[in-house]
Parts: C-alpha cells; sequence; structure tokens
C-alpha cells in the first residue's frame, strides 16, 4: 500500500487510501485493521489513522471493535436487498415527483454531476466514482417537495445502507454501465418525460441489484 505524502491532512489522505484498499477489494471484508500494523505500512502516526478509521466507520465501510482492531465491514445479502428493494420504492416515486419541477439549474447540476462520474472513470477512480454515483441520486431526491422523503433517500444512499455496494466490489466493473444508465434518466427528465424517466430509473435499480447478485456469488454474506 502506497504511503502519504504531505499535501492533504494525513487523516483525510490516510481515509482516502484505505477506501481505496476497500473498493478495490485489497482490504477484504472481516480483514483486521491492526493500528501500529496500518499505521507504519502507511507512515502516519496512530492519530490520523484512527480519525480515519473512525470516518470510514460512519459509512459503514469499517466495524469498530471494542477491545480488537476494527475490520472492514460486512454484509449479509438479505439486508442489501432489502435496502435495495426501499431504494427501488422511494427512487422510482421520487422521479414522478420531481420531473415537472425540474429546472434549468437542476439539470445543470445533473449535467456536472455526470461529468464527474465520466472523470473518475476515465482516471480509474472508483471511490471517486462511488462518491459520484450517490451525489447523482442525492441531486434528484433534494428536488423533491416532501423533506420527509428527501431525507429518507438520502438514508438509504449513507452509510451502511449504501456500503454493500462497495464492499461486494461491484464499482469497479459496472461503473461504465451505471453512468450510461444515469445517463439515460437525465435524458428522460429534460424532455419531462415522466413515463420514461420512471422506466430508465427502474431498470437502473434493478440493474443495481442484478450486478450486486451476480458479484456477491450467491453468498450469504461477504
Amino acid at each position: 500500500m502506497k504511503k502519504v505524502i504531505n499535501t492533504a491532512s494525513l487523516a483525510e489522505q490516510a481515509y482516502a487510501l484505505l477506501k481505496k484498499g476497500i473498493v478495490s477489494g485489497e482490504l477484504a471484508p472481516e480483514k483486521e485493521l491492526p493500528e501500529v500494523k496500518l499505521a507504519e505500512d502507511l507512515g502516519v502516526s496512530r492519530t490520523p489513522l484512527r480519525e480515519a478509521i473512525q470516518r470510514l466507520a460512519m459509512e459503514g465501510l469499517v466495524s469498530l471493535n471494542k477491545g480488537k482492531p476494527a475490520t472492514v465491514a460486512t454484509f449479509t445479502k438479505e439486508d442489501s436487498l432489502e435496502f435495495i428493494e426501499l431504494r427501488q420504492l422511494l427512487e422510482i416515486y421520487n422521479i414522478e415527483r420531481i420531473i415537472q419541477v425540474a429546472d434549468s439549474s437542476f439539470i445543470e447540476k445533473l449535467e456536472v454531476n455526470l461529468d464527474d462520474q465520466l472523470k473518475a472513470i476515465a482516471n480509474d477512480d472508483y471511490p471517486g466514482f462511488t462518491d459520484a454515483d450517490r451525489q447523482f441520486h442525492l441531486i434528484l431526491a433534494s428536488q423533491n417537495p416532501n423533506s420527509q422523503i428527501q431525507n429518507l433517500i438520502r438514508q438509504m444512499n449513507t452509510g451502511v445502507n449504501r456500503a454493500f455496494l462497495i464492499l461486494s466490489n461491484t464499482m469497479s466493473v459496472s461503473a461504465k454501465d451505471a453512468f450510461e444508465e444515469h445517463k439515460r434518466i437525465l435524458g428522460a427528465i429534460k424532455v419531462k418525460d415522466a413515463v420514461l424517466a420512471k422506466k430508465e430509473m427502474t431498470e437502473h435499480l434493478r440493474n443495481v441489484e442484478k450486478r450486486f447478485l451476480y458479484y456477491s456469488k450467491g453468498d450469504e454474506s461477504v
């Protein structure tokens, strides 16, 4: 694993390197993250390393274990499928609510986000892609006048509710497909075609589920 360099904060760099290791599968689910060895490997003290691990724990990517080293998080297939089902219910309905009030500023935000997704793919920056992917769905939710629906969609795209997609290592192999699906969703929003937009979002979330099932390879937990 690479050592950090003195440009961003040490905690930020340690976080980025550990997240990259988790997204790539180099740090597999349930792998222990012993502080002393990890700090030495990364070339940092234990204080910034602990900050990085705490941040990853908040995102659902690391499990903190009292009296023992933290571990890369794991998940059950059943829980993961339930999260996807909730996203389908919320986000397909959300498209129907927002499409007629989608203005030029909102569309521009989505276009900028798609550019970020494409740049991340071009640079093999899959942690960056996962962040942009999440943000795409949050931008869509931000247009909904119902703040409770906004909050629920945010919850379903935050922490452990989304972490299983990263932990199942689907992003590096499905990013291009996901980007194209996002682009079709935006295309339907631009022409205010509610039927097409719902169809594209339905297809996208079904594909998220299919990709997850394929790459989790039928295991009960990963």
